[in-house]
C-alpha cells in the first residue's frame, strides 16, 4: 500500500501545490479551493479562462462535487483506468478555473495519485509544467523545473504519451441512455473506440 508523507499532505491541506506521478505525465495537485487554485495558476502561469481537471480516486469521490450518472460508471469500466476524463454537471457551480457549471473529472490510475486523493480528497489534475512548456516524464524533474521543494514532490516516473481522452456527457431526452456523449479532445483512446462502445452499449 502506498503511503503519502505527512509533510506533503500538510502542504496540500495548506492550499499549496505539489507534483505527483500519473499514468501519463506528472501532474500538479492542489485542493480545489480559491487559495489553492490561485497558487496553481500562478505557478503554471496559466490563464484563468483555461480550466483544469479534477482528479479523484473514484467516481464515488467525485460525487460530492458533480452529478455522476450510471452511464459514467459504465463508460469508465469499458476502457483502461485513467484513459478517459469525463466532463460532468457540477452540483453547485464551482470556481471557473475548474469549469464552473461543468467540471472535467479524471479517475486516477497511478497508485501514488490514488493514495493522495484517498488521503486529501479530490485535487487538481493538470500537467506539471508552465503553460506552453514541454512537460517532463519524472515528477522530480518537473518539480525541480517549477522550483518546488523536495517535500512538494511525490516521486515517480511517468510513461508519457497522449493524455486522457476528454468526453462530455450532457443530458439528452433523445438518447436511450439519457445522455449524449461527445469527444472534446482525442487522447489515448481514439474517438472511434468511444463511438463503437456507445453503439454496442446503447
Amino acid at each position: 500500500m502506498v503511503e503519502i508523507p505527512q509533510q506533503t499532505l500538510d502542504l496540500l491541506f495548506d492550499n499549496q501545490v505539489i507534483a505527483y506521478p500519473t499514468s501519463t505525465l506528472p501532474g500538479l495537485a492542489t485542493l480545489p479551493t480559491s487559495q489553492g487554485l490561485d497558487a496553481l495558476f500562478a505557478l503554471k502561469q496559466r490563464r484563468s479562462d483555461q480550466p483544469v481537471s479534477l482528479g479523484v480516486a473514484s467516481l464515488e469521490q467525485a460525487a460530492q462535487y458533480v452529478h455522476v450518472p450510471h452511464l459514467a460508471y459504465r463508460l469508465l469500466d469499458g476502457f483502461d483506468r485513467g484513459a478517459l476524463t469525463l466532463i460532468l454537471d457540477a452540483k453547485q457551480p464551482m470556481d471557473e478555473r475548474l469549469g464552473g457549471a461543468r467540471v472535467a473529472v479524471r479517475v486516477f490510475a497511478h497508485p501514488v495519485a490514488i493514495a493522495m486523493a484517498n488521503s486529501v480528497g479530490p485535487v487538481t489534475a493538470t500537467s506539471a509544467n508552465r503553460s506552453g512548456e514541454v512537460p517532463k516524464n519524472r515528477s522530480e524533474d518537473a518539480g525541480r523545473e517549477l522550483g518546488l521543494s523536495s517535500t512538494a514532490v511525490l516521486e515517480g516516473n511517468c510513461p508519457g504519451g497522449n493524455g486522457s481522452t476528454l468526453v462530455s456527457l450532457v443530458k439528452s431526452e433523445d438518447s436511450t441512455t439519457g445522455y449524449s456523449v461527445s469527444i472534446m479532445r482525442e487522447g489515448v483512446v481514439p474517438q472511434s473506440d468511444v463511438t463503437e462502445w456507445m453503439v454496442k452499449n446503447h
